[in-house]
């Protein structure tokens, strides 16, 4: 059903409007001619939810420094 690959592709984006957004413009690229346009959202929910976030593949490894805690005098 729709309401599994919606619910399954919020676990990479932040909220509602900005996955419908990103669908529609998805939606759009990917569409093929002589298919279902239902078939093609479906799709590319179902891509959203099996991708991995842009913004975390290319994140740089942190590295922990330690600070050392300042007291009161």
């Amino acid at each position: 059903m729709r309401s599994d690959l919606i619910f399954g592709a919020l676990t990479h984006v932040k909220n509602r409007y900005e996955l419908c957004q990103l669908a529609s413009k998805a939606t759009r690229k990917l569409h093929r001619p002589n298919t279902r346009l239902q078939d093609t959202t479906n799709e590319v929910l179902d891509r959203f939810k099996d991708a991995v976030p842009v913004a975390s593949a290319f994140e740089a490894p942190v590295e922990k420094v330690h600070v050392q805690e300042r007291r009161a005098a």
